[in-house]
């Protein structure tokens, strides 16, 4: 797609890896990063893109060439999961920086300062957003604010905060009540500290007489003078189980489903939580997810390989009426996390 202004020629960029506190993860950064800026190249960028981790000087990088960059793609790579800053090289010697345009309106502990076992990694979190919605037909609907996200096992909300810290509109779900009141103590002592100007309403959810968990809605923004215009953030999160949305979460309405599955937890119904195997999970929650997403949207999910074979989930997305982006066999965002994780990261459309 193309930008406002297009640059012309032959244009070179060297990203420097941001930190990160997760050894698992900064070893994998460079390799992981790579494989998103080729995803996100065939969203952004017109012309044929090479991106490679290199080491300079014993910094690592990743180095991205393209014949082009338009304004709309220096913005989605200034976005990339691990970007710390942006160069352009000028000999062999000489790095000159590059200004990045950051969509994050909020400060970054809003995702860095919670810390809790099994907490997703939020440079994951990022690689996983935006990859996902690179493959959907309006992938800059992330860049201008107007993606409309669901994570449907969001827990204690790290795809959540990634998405406020866009600039978009986001619906969690989670089964887990503990989860749900650990988030919502979280996020208004966050607000009130940052003194943003906010507004947030509990309440019970029901359905046809039924009780079926608690929900939490917020309305935020960065600054009053956005709040009163309008340019504000929405986040719901509803305590239900995740494989009964009807009802709750309007058809055709978001853009993109991202979520990092289980890897054999418990999730069901109140009075009926059975362990499950997460293939049999994502077997009856796919039908709701994919009724609520957009056609040209997409779904994209994290997982374990030891508990689900990339064949085995690329047939339980097809049969649900999605197509997998890419070869779902392929290595390219796969990284060991330990002995009994072994990520990888699938993606599919819808339509």
């Amino acid at each position: 797609m193309s930008g406002p202004t297009e640059e012309r020629g032959a244009v070179e960029l060297l990203l420097l890896i941001a930190p990160s506190a997760n050894r698992v993860y900064a070893d994998a950064a460079p390799s992981l990063m790579a494989a998103e800026i080729r995803c996100l190249a065939d969203a952004f960028i017109d012309s044929a893109v090479e991106a490679e981790p290199v080491m300079i000087a014993d910094v690592e990088y990743v180095r991205v060439r393209a014949d082009g960059l338009t304004d709309v793609a220096r913005r989605a790579l200034s976005n990339a999961s691990s970007v710390h800053a942006l160069y352009e090289q000028e000999g062999e010697d000489l790095l000159r920086p590059v200004r990045a345009e950051r969509l994050d309106r909020y400060p970054s502990d809003l995702l860095t300062i919670q810390k809790y076992p099994g907490k997703t990694n939020e440079q994951l979190t990022r690689l996983l957003l935006n990859v996902t919605a690179a493959a959907t037909t309006r992938p800059e609907r992330l860049l201008d604010g107007t993606l409309a996200v669901l994570d449907p096992m969001c827990g204690r909300g790290t795809t959540l905060n990634l998405a406020l810290t866009y600039g978009l509109d986001v619906t969690g779900v989670d089964v887990d009540k503990h989860d749900l009141e650990a988030y919502e103590t979280f996020l208004k002592t966050w607000m009130r500290q940052h003194r943003l100007k906010h507004t947030v309403s509990t309440g019970s959810i029901r359905t046809g007489g039924e009780h079926r968990g608690r929900r939490m809605d917020v309305e935020v923004a960065p600054t009053k003078e956005d709040f009163k215009a309008g340019r504000s953030q929405h986040l719901t999160y509803l305590g239900t189980d995740t494989t009964r949305l009807d009802g709750l979460v309007r058809g055709a309405s978001v853009d993109v489903v991202v979520t990092d599955t289980p890897y054999g937890v418990q999730h069901g119904s109140h009075g009926d939580r059975i362990a499950r195997n997460p293939l049999e999970l994502l077997e009856s929650a796919l039908p709701g997810w994919v009724r609520v997403l957009r056609t040209g949207g997409a779904v994209g999910m994290s997982y374990n390989r030891h508990v689900a074979a990339p064949e085995q989930l690329a047939d339980l997305l097809e049969r649900h009426g999605l197509t997998v982006v890419g070869d779902p066999a392929d290595d390219r965002f796969r990284h060991r996390v330990d002995a009994s994780i072994d990520r990888d990261v699938v993606v599919a459309r819808k339509g």
